[in-house]
């Protein structure tokens, strides 16, 4: 799957600055028809060119020094995924200081799970002065209604991660291909269980929690790989219980089926913590490594480790590097009042509430193996070889090529 294994490299120049003079300017540029035109200068970002080194948000300081008022971020809880107190929140703080901005110009809260919190906290920002939230929504219905108090108060909105459906039409969405994400995992799977020879695939298919967006995402983009499969025969769904993000109800949930069905032999898991959980319970019952093709995502240390240790496929790297200087750049043109560029704003969501597309910053995903593992996730210092292979994996890192 070569398209999977790309790393986030640097995948052309970066755009010149466009530099349309200002009537008070000396200088002017030409229309197509040859007559001068006047604007303030745009940067021309491009979304494939941010970088793991935040070089390119540097290149945004004069934009950042256009803009006024705060940038509110707003992050859902500790628990679903330790990826928004280790990855998201320090590196929306780098890409924002790297653009120029001071402490007192972004303010970035964890929600702890509560969409009250949420709430209060949105609340808390729009009356000190915000002139952008970046909302990851705990929810579609929450999101969304703090989206809509925001409008009414002339803040822009922008979803970050998830889609708060049924939010304001106007507002942004920066993420990556989600049904993409889901089809990796399948992808995945489907590899794993012929490379791992597991006869007669019988699998567990556990969602995410059905009120994230994200999760009915993920589950499009698998089902399109191995329903065919179901259908044909080559393939059985065992069983596809209620989803859930908590690690904890994942286990649970799994020792409740492999009771019941005795035949599973493989499951879908949508994220490195269920992942992390489910294979628990298989160490409990003394099931060898690769035996029970397991799946992930958010390429965490833990899940990087269990792909190592032979209990999971692989996991889906979604660089939060990327996303978070994305979602910077977003909130830093809205902030300065400018139109942001098409190389930026490069795709569409559809809003299924709405039923129409709202303008989308996508990133790519990539499905990371022991085989790519140290030109992807190492290479890009997401984390690095001496913490990933510390203890029993240390010999799995050699034979991977990982120092």
């Amino acid at each position: 799957m070569n398209t999977a294994r790309r790393s986030f490299a640097l995948t052309g120049a970066l755009l010149s600055v466009g530099l349309v003079v200002s009537a008070c300017s000396s200088s002017t540029t030409s229309s197509p028809t040859g007559s001068a035109t006047n604007s303030a200068a745009v940067p021309q970002v491009n979304a494939a060119d941010f970088t793991s080194n935040f070089s390119l948000m540097k290149q945004l300081a004069g934009l950042a020094a256009q803009g006024k008022g705060m940038v509110g971020v707003l992050l859902p809880d500790t628990t679903t995924s330790t990826r928004y107190v280790q990855y998201d929140a320090p590196y929306l703080k780098q890409a924002f200081e790297a653009a120029g901005l001071s402490a007192s110009n972004f303010k970035i809260d964890n929600a702890g799970g509560s969409a009250s919190t949420m709430q209060t906290q949105a609340e808390a920002d729009i009356n000190a002065g915000a002139s952008v939230l970046l909302v990851d929504p705990l929810d579609p219905g929450s999101g969304a209604a703090i989206e809509s108090k925001a409008k009414s108060a002339g803040v822009k909105v922008i979803d970050y991660d998830r889609l708060a459906t049924g939010g304001p039409a106007d507002r942004y969405y920066v993420s990556f291909d989600n049904v993409q994400v889901g089809k990796l995992i399948g992808d995945g799977q489907v590899e794993c269980i012929a490379a791992w020879k597991v006869a007669k695939p019988n699998i567990l298919v556990m969602n995410g929690d059905p009120t994230d967006n994200n999760a009915k995402l993920f589950a499009q983009g698998y089902h399109s790989v191995l329903d065919p499969k179901f259908t044909a025969g080559t393939y059985v769904k065992v069983a596809e219980p209620a989803g859930t993000w908590t690690p904890s109800i994942a286990a649970t949930t799994f020792e409740q089926q492999t009771t019941a069905h005795s035949n599973i032999n493989a499951v879908i898991t949508p994220n490195d913590d269920n992942a992390n959980a489910v294979i628990a319970v298989l160490k409990k019952n003394k099931i060898p490594p690769k035996k029970f093709p397991t799946t992930g995502q958010d390429a965490s240390p833990p899940g990087l480790q269990n792909v190592l240790a032979g209990y999971q496929c692989g996991t889906v790297y979604k660089p939060i590097t990327i996303e978070a200087q994305a979602a910077a750049a977003l909130a830093l043109y809205l902030r300065a009042g400018k139109t942001p560029p098409a190389t930026l704003a490069n795709a569409t969501t559809k809003d299924t509430v709405l039923k129409k597309d709202i303008k989308s910053v996508y990133s790519t995903p990539i499905w990371v193996t022991t085989d790519n593992m140290a030109s992807t996730v190492i290479k890009d210092l997401w984390i690095k070889a001496s913490a990933l292979c510390a203890g029993s994996v240390a010999s799995a890192c050699t034979a991977a090529g990982i120092r």
